[in-house]
């Protein structure tokens, strides 16, 4: 574990100095490329690129459960507008899967 932190740290270290002057704000935000706050709401768009890949299922081959859960994004956009520090980016995917469950669920209902 201590070797993949230093490579991290290697190579963000080498990544500073390849950073545009105009991008350096963004780079060294508290919500940056360079933390967790970045990366696990870029990963978190599958939720929402799975969900949409739903859209072309039969809605009675959809899970309710699944869908139902979705609705907690709604939840966690509010939330994350709220925490220090404030992540725009996960916010908008978090909305997003909580409108890809309501879209979900219209159908199972429907």
């Amino acid at each position: 574990m201590r070797a993949l932190s230093k490579l991290y740290r290697s190579v963000i270290t080498i990544a500073d100095g390849y950073v545009p002057e105009r991008f350096t704000q963004q780079w060294n935000h508290p919500a940056g490329p360079k933390t967790i706050f970045f990366w696990a709401p870029c990963f978190k768009w599958v939720l929402v690129v799975a969900g949409l890949g739903d859209v072309a299922r039969p809605a009675d081959k959809l899970s309710l459960m699944q869908s139902t859960a979705l609705l907690s994004g709604f939840i966690w956009a509010r939330y994350s507008l709220i925490i220090i520090p404030r992540n725009v980016n996960l916010s908008l995917v978090n909305l997003c899967v909580g409108v890809v469950g309501t879209v979900q669920l219209s159908r199972i209902y429907s």
